[in-house]
């Protein structure tokens, strides 16, 4: 946010022309930064907890950069997302080599300090290790959140004994995100083994009759178990994010 316009909202609040409601609904909405072929939401932690994160993917290296470059400016942590292979190397120009890391599974950067995890804990499950970009990009978002993450990777029902063997684990966790592909029948086997909310993501890994995740996601937005909330089709940020929140 413009340094004048915050100065300006905090003049008339103490001259008594805004009530403290209005000065906070102005702060609340106000700021955000024009670059042309984006708008920058800079205030979204303020108001969400957490600063706008970078969809990639449809955007170039340069436009990417140069977006991350003003988001590390007023944040900590930035993320980017479904970033290509040499994307990191544009950041880096713009940003310093130092402050980025890579998570190539994920498809994700990380630019700026990585968050000390709260006590908190998020369970991250696949059904298999196809599954595992995506349950990457849930885990990755979560922990750049500032949240601890188990992973627990190929555990699916074609084989649910390895899945039993992690009940002490799925225990210890306060939300648990479980990614699937195929028919997505994992999440409503989890959920009916504990006592914590859900978060089902359908990939789009199977053959020809799992068209391309539909499948998966149709089965978890019908699990016969409470308490699944199911996000898009391989939106592991979304996962991730949502998480994140459940956990605060």
């Amino acid at each position: 946010m413009d340094r004048r316009q915050i100065e300006a909202i905090l003049r008339r609040l103490r001259g008594g022309s805004m009530s403290v409601g209005e000065a906070m609904e102005s702060l609340r909405s106000l700021p955000f930064e024009e670059l042309g072929f984006a708008t920058l939401d800079s205030h979204r932690a303020i108001r969400r907890g957490y600063p706008e994160a970078v969809y990639s993917q449809g955007k170039t290296d340069a436009q990417v950069a140069a977006i991350v470059e003003r988001l590390s400016k007023h944040h900590r942590t930035v993320l980017a997302t479904r970033v290509r292979p040499g994307t990191a190397k544009a950041v880096a120009a713009r940003v310093g080599k130092a402050k980025v890391r890579e998570f190539p599974e994920a498809r994700m950067l990380v630019v700026g300090a990585m968050p000390k995890p709260r006590k908190g804990r998020i369970a991250v499950l696949t059904a298999g290790t196809s599954d595992l970009p995506v349950a990457e990009e849930a885990a990755v978002t979560a922990e750049s959140m500032g949240h601890r993450v188990d992973r627990i990777y190929d555990v699916g029902v074609a084989g649910v004994h390895r899945l039993l063997d992690k009940r002490k684990r799925l225990d210890r966790a306060n939300v648990i995100v479980v990614v699937a592909g195929m028919e997505g029948a994992l999440p409503s086997v989890v959920s009916g083994l504990v006592d914590k909310p859900v978060i089902a993501v359908p990939t789009s890994v199977g053959y020809g009759a799992s068209f391309d995740g539909l499948a998966a996601l149709l089965g978890m937005m019908n699990a016969c178990s409470p308490g699944v909330a199911v996000v898009n089709i391989d939106n592991g940020f979304g996962a991730g994010y949502l998480a994140a929140m459940l956990d605060r």
